[in-house]
């Protein structure tokens, strides 16, 4: 029987709209969930249950008494451990902030409350958000919820764990170099990044800066968007806030997938990729492509993107990072210290240069979406490694120049800063989720949303021609499309597909799911494990003193050969 906590965002607000879930059951369902295997996914830090529980009380006491409900009411929300949630500890997975309990909200989260959304807690991280692995000194790593001894990515690690694990229905994230959408691909849900300002932030130093956003992360498309429909908001605060309706993002619309032209590109000329996510890439490129126009290999020219992003994020975090590099040096990790001290290595001729190459990546971009609507590409360059691991220092035998050049494909788009998302697509031969990026025309956030949203229901309507990968034959590219799905791409794309239809072996959905093809992360765990599931490791909760190691590497620069130490 299907749990409340399992519903999707979109069916738990309509039921609740119907007065036939009671948002003290969903948050009581979605309590329960946690209580059963948070201990061995570490997604959830803080939490705040017996609050949360008053205040679904009061939204049940408002739905029975026929009061508007807003578009997240009584929708349980986890909020990424970098943003304020007041009363709850926003330690950004750093001993300094161990015991920083929050005495306001961040506007974000303030207008996602206004909405409905009712806040149980926050959602684990890496130190600062430095790194993909969701690993810190004082909750622990997070583990992925196919395989707790692998990351789930970061640095929304957590929100992408208690999202796959049904543990809530919506949760906030954050994205600089990719940190919605790898653990969003790692994890088999969905992350959208926003265009820059789409999402609002007073927190941020450096104003101008496109790379870092705030954003959402759901179980599907729609329930990304309705999170992103209370999100989204003009700021003051933020330059780069614009005016916008937040309503729009409510019930996307279906488009016609026959009538798009599609680009894509395996590693956009320039990043690293696994021969296992570069097959799983293909063969679903062969099935996907019936669906569209065209679809057609595009080599953009990305010049010194890898350079141009580690000079952009090494002096982001010298901003950011400038007073507790001077008073709490020894209290920092090893990600933060290379960053920071990469950035005083650079000069300002490295910056000016830096921006005029972000500069000329993003128009040679914008110049392939002159001829096509869409570009789809590999969301992560691997497959999820083990947590112990701080960085991966080679791929296929490739010896990396940076510590971050795994996660490359996705901040190639963080450069451009083109509205992206990541699409679950099945399983990877090694058992984990596929995620596939969609990206977008610039400053065009709902079309970007809206062709996703067809894109992952089109995939559920076509099962015979859209399996993944063999779970019998790993690395096996699947069924041959049939002769109609290769022949007749229009029958397919000219209307959505009925939304009780549910996603085979490409998709994340629990429900209706062959389990042979995509077990549900309960068989997973149970299989390992039986009835107690280990936690992936003990933490060194809220450790707040004690020197690290005084060894030190120096990050690589523009013209480093290998990896920082550091992840």
């Amino acid at each position: 029987m299907t749990e409340p906590c399992d519903l999707s965002a979109v069916e738990a607000r309509r039921l609740i709209g119907a007065r036939k879930l009671s948002p003290v059951e969903l948050l009581r369902s979605c309590r329960a969930r946690a209580d059963k295997v948070n201990h061995a996914v570490k997604a959830l830090t803080d939490t705040c249950w017996p609050r949360a529980e008053k205040e679904a009380r009061a939204a049940e006491r408002a739905m029975m008494r026929g009061h508007e409900m807003p578009a997240l009411h009584g929708l349980p929300l986890g909020v990424k451990d970098l943003d304020d949630a007041e009363g709850l500890v926003n330690s950004q997975g750093s001993p300094i902030f161990a015991r920083n309990r929050s005495t306001r909200d961040d506007p974000m989260v303030a207008r996602c409350r206004s909405a409905g959304a009712i806040v149980v807690g926050k959602t684990n991280v890496p130190e600062f958000g430095a790194g993909a692995n969701s690993n810190n000194p004082v909750y622990g790593p997070s583990g992925n919820p196919f395989d707790p001894k692998r990351i789930p990515g970061g640095s929304s690690g957590g929100s992408a764990v208690a999202l796959a694990t049904n543990m809530l229905p919506i949760c906030t994230g954050s994205d600089g170099g990719g940190s919605l959408r790898i653990p969003a691909a790692f994890c088999g849900v969905v992350g959208f990044r926003p265009s820059p300002g789409l999402v609002p932030t007073d927190k941020r130093a450096q104003g101008w800066n496109m790379i870092p956003t705030l954003g959402p992360m759901g179980r599907t498309v729609a329930d990304t968007c309705l999170l992103l429909s209370a999100q989204a908001a003009f700021d003051p605060s933020d330059p780069l806030s614009r005016a916008v309706d937040g309503d729009m993002f409510l019930n996307p619309e279906a488009i016609d997938l026959s009538r798009l032209r599609v680009a894509w590109t395996g590693d956009w000329g320039t990043c690293p990729i696994d021969r296992r996510i570069a097959r799983s890439f293909r063969a679903r490129i062969r099935k996907l492509r019936s669906f569209f126009h065209a679809c057609d290999e595009v080599a953009p020219d990305m010049g010194h993107a890898h350079e141009a992003f580690g000079v952009l994020r090494a002096t982001g975090v010298l901003q950011s990072q400038r007073a507790n590099y001077a008073r709490h040096r020894a209290l920092l990790g090893p990600n933060i210290v290379a960053n920071y001290e990469e950035g005083l290595r650079y000069s300002a001729d490295d910056v000016a240069w830096a921006q005029a190459e972000q500069t000329r990546i993003y128009r040679e971009v914008q110049r392939v979406f002159e001829g096509y609507d869409l570009i789809l590409s590999p969301t992560v360059a691997v497959p999820p490694f083990a947590w112990k691991q701080l960085y991966l220092g080679e791929i296929d035998g490739r010896k990396l120049r940076t510590y971050y050049e795994w996660f490359s494909p996705t901040y190639m788009i963080s450069l451009t800063g083109n509205p992206s998302l990541s699409l679950p697509m099945g399983l990877e031969p090694t058992g984990t989720p596929f995620g596939m990026m969609i990206t977008g025309p610039a400053a065009n956030d709902l079309f970007t949303l809206r062709a996703a949203h067809t894109i992952e229901r089109a995939v559920a309507d076509d099962p015979p021609s859209c399996a993944g990968p063999s779970r019998t034959s790993p690395g096996s590219p699947g069924p041959r499309a049939s002769p109609t799905a290769t022949t007749s791409p229009r029958r397919r794309s000219t209307s959505a597909p009925g939304a009780a239809s549910r996603p085979d072996g490409w998709g994340h959905r629990r429900q209706n799911v062959s389990r042979a093809e995509f077990p549900h992360w309960e068989i997973l765990l149970w299989r390992r494990f039986g009835e107690t599931i280990p936690s992936p490791a003990t933490p060194s909760c809220a450790r707040r003193s004690g020197r690290r190691s005084a060894s030190r590497h120096r990050p690589g620069s523009r013209s480093a050969s290998g990896p920082s130490p550091s992840s």
